[in-house]
């Protein structure tokens, strides 16, 4: 795939390292010899190159055919991609203000590029006079998906709209992709900026000792004495669950989720501009909306399916969600408490009375789970399905002293991959955790060019007494994301745009969220949950425990990830540019999925990267689509055993393998011999019984 650019070579800036070929193992990123002041250039040189690619490709006098023209846009731009891929990763891992404004610089000439592309007229003319003959041309299944890709890319990027349309679209094109960066930043900005100094320890109560010692390892790396509370999740969500001081509760509760409302911050305005963007887009392409823009390529493909889901599961849940906030309200009118449960009370008091009714706390497993285990444990379990092996490559270099890189191999010691691991918080990364890929997988000839994937989390770090020792719900992050990795890993396809995790956004979670489905099943801890000190195996009275309180709230979670759904659909459902209160927006959408008291002044939207700068607008409700998959498909392993190999293979054959070459429900029919149903996800949730 470089074989263009590098016929080209003499016109690129002479030793900048994301130009050059890689002398690495597996021609790995070399990140220790990548300055921030290479990104520029490069993308300035990269950019050339792909034009002169483009310029062949428009310009032969050879007809239009598949090869000259599908493929060879397909082809394009590999350079370009090579420059983009570390520094965009690193700007959610690893990110600077250099970075960040090189972002600013980057993000509009990128866009004007991408634009030149998607509308010149020339090209556009030769994609659709070979799309117009896909009938005649005996293409397969995955040369077929390219040819429709490609001419739905053109399409829904203007390549129809008259001139003065595509002037316009240029410009909200680019105004958007500097929203959408600019909103981004402000969050982790806005999480970075935060922090309370605590002097007295007996604020404090309640918190586990390792937390205790992480806070004063804030304090001493910042120069201070004391306790440092910060916005990070290892911070929020253990405060949020054990602090006994309310009023410490409430104040951190208050600072998170006004992070981005008003101030230096603010993302309020921006969300306005963003959706009102998209949607003056999706109406110059002929949409109603925005969301009638993005659902035609999605399993779900209209608003009116997506609805649905989201009230059938709505229904389904609430009843039960409301006797969960009951019995919690209940527990705590018990145990003292003189006022209605608040969201910063919900936690706190469900974790108490999960104790009692379980005898279950994330301390009595935290000892069990041991990063360093852990990772074995997760490593094993895809050696115990798919048969590959993980190598710690130390040669191989990374972006962080913290990241580690890793040969990955199938059972006859074959390379696959390269996967990368980034655990802990820094205030260089971006909150949560997600999987990408440095390089994607792609055939040239019949040479099979392996993929290189990262996966990036914030899991407790260790402390100056402990090992990093994750809560079960990290334990299940990892599972997830590591489920992506898979995908990203196992892939087999011949198009780089259609391999790995390239499918439809309410498809790709499948992967992911089908591998939480091990986190409590005792087969699978009894292989490496072992305690940190004593080496003593995880209990079976224990992982009972766990699986006794696997639905523990479950409901209320799903009604809390249902407001998420409701929250991006209202939000790219407009059909007419919005003008009204940004929160009341939020709090109008959520209203009928709420189930702990609103408070005043307080939003989640203004931090909400998924849909307003990742890749989720008018899309969060896939994590629902998936989950019904996944409890569809996991019934199946459940059925014929969690390590058998037989659906395995299948699994890995009709998913995992195959990336976005077909449709999505053809390829699920292949594994699960049927279309899948909401009934194994009730069940599974306890909501409907098993007969």
């Amino acid at each position: 795939m470089l074989m263009t650019a590098i016929s080209v070579a003499g016109s690129l800036t002479a030793g900048n390292p994301l130009l050059e070929t890689y002398k690495t193992p597996h021609q790995t990123i070399p990140f220790d010899k990548i300055k921030n002041t290479d990104y520029l250039p490069a993308f300035e040189d990269a950019m050339k190159i792909h034009n002169q690619e483009i310029q062949a490709i428009t310009n032969t006098t050879q007809a239009p055919t598949f090869d000259n023209t599908i493929v060879a846009l397909e082809h394009s731009g590999s350079l370009l991609k090579k420059v983009s891929s570390p520094f965009f990763n690193l700007m959610s891992a690893e990110t600077s203000d250099e970075l960040q404004n090189i972002a600013m610089k980057a993000q509009p000439m990128l866009t004007e590029h991408y634009n030149s592309i998607l509308l010149n007229e020339k090209l556009f003319e030769r994609v659709k006079k070979v799309y117009e003959q896909k009938d005649k041309l005996k293409l397969n299944a995955e040369q077929s998906m390219l040819l429709q890709n490609t001419y739905d890319d053109f399409a829904d990027n203007g390549a129809n709209l008259n001139e003065t349309e595509k002037g316009t679209y240029r410009e909200l094109s680019k105004e958007l992709g500097l929203l959408t960066l600019n909103f981004g930043q402000n969050a982790l900005k806005a999480t970075n900026n935060w922090s309370m100094l605590i002097t007295d320890k007996d604020m404090l109560s309640g918190l586990p000792a390792d937390v205790v010692d992480m806070l004063a390892l804030n304090a001493k790396k910042a120069g201070q004495e004391g306790w440092l509370l910060n916005l990070k999740t290892t911070t929020f969500v253990p405060v949020m669950k054990y602090a006994d001081n309310r009023d410490l509760r409430r104040e951190l509760y208050t600072a998170y989720s006004t992070r981005c409302i008003g101030g230096e911050f603010d993302n309020v305005e921006n969300i306005r501009k963003i959706t009102n963007t998209r949607l003056e887009i999706a109406n110059l392409l002929g949409n109603k909306s925005y969301a009638d823009q993005v659902l035609k390529h999605r399993m779900a493909e209209n608003k009116d399916r997506v609805y649905k889901l989201l009230n059938d599961l709505l229904t389904a849940y609430k009843p039960t969600a409301e006797k969960e906030y009951a019995e919690v309200q209940t527990y705590a009118d018990k145990h003292g408490a003189y006022f209605k449960i608040q969201p910063w009370d919900w936690s706190y008091y469900s974790e108490k009375l999960k104790a009692e009714k379980f005898d279950l706390t994330d301390e009595m497993l935290k000892p069990y789970f041991e990063l360093e285990n852990v990772k074995k444990g997760v490593f094993g379990l895809a050696t115990k399905l798919y048969g590959i092996h993980f190598i710690k490559n130390s040669n191989i270099p990374v972006y962080n002293p913290e990241v580690e890189a890793f040969d990955v191999t199938d059972e006859k010691g074959k390379f696959l991959a390269v996967l990368y691991t980034d655990f802990h918080p820094r205030d260089g990364k971006r909150a949560g955790a997600w999987m990408n890929d440095f390089k994607p997988q792609y055939m040239v000839g019949k040479t099979d060019s392996r993929p290189q994937i990262t996966i990036v989390m914030n899991f407790t770090r260790p402390t100056e007494n402990k090992p990093a020792l994750l809560t079960f719900d990290e334990v299940t992050t990892f599972l997830h994301e590591f489920g992506h990795s898979l995908h990203g890993m196992l892939t087999k396809c011949t198009y780089e745009s259609l391999s790995g995790t390239n499918v439809y956004r309410d498809f790709v979670e499948l992967p992911s969220q089908i591998m939480e489905n091990w986190a409590s099943e005792k087969d699978f801890l009894d292989g490496f949950a072992v305690h940190y000190q004593t080496g003593e195996k995880i209990p079976a009275e224990l992982v009972q425990k766990i699986k006794d309180a696997e639905n523990f709230n479950a409901a209320y979670f799903c009604l809390r990830q249902l407001s998420f759904g409701f929250l991006d659909m209202a939000w790219h459902t407009i059909e007419k540019p919005y003008t009204g209160d940004v929160l009341a927006m939020e709090k109008e959408a959520m209203a009928s999925t709420q189930i702990l008291p609103v408070v005043c002044g307080t939003a989640m939207e203004p931090t909400f990267n998924h849909i307003f700068s990742g890749g989720y607008a008018a899309g969060y409700y896939s994590y629902k689509w998936a989950e019904v998959l996944d409890a569809d498909a996991f019934s199946v392993f459940k059925k014929n055993g969690i390590f058998d190999k037989k659906t395995a293979d299948s699994f890995r054959k009709n998913i995992l393998e195959k990336g976005g070459t077909e449709h999505p429900l053809t390829l699920y029919k292949r594994f699960r011999g049927q279309e899948p149903t909401i009934d194994a996800l009730l069940i599974r949730n306890g909501i409907k019984s098993q007969n």
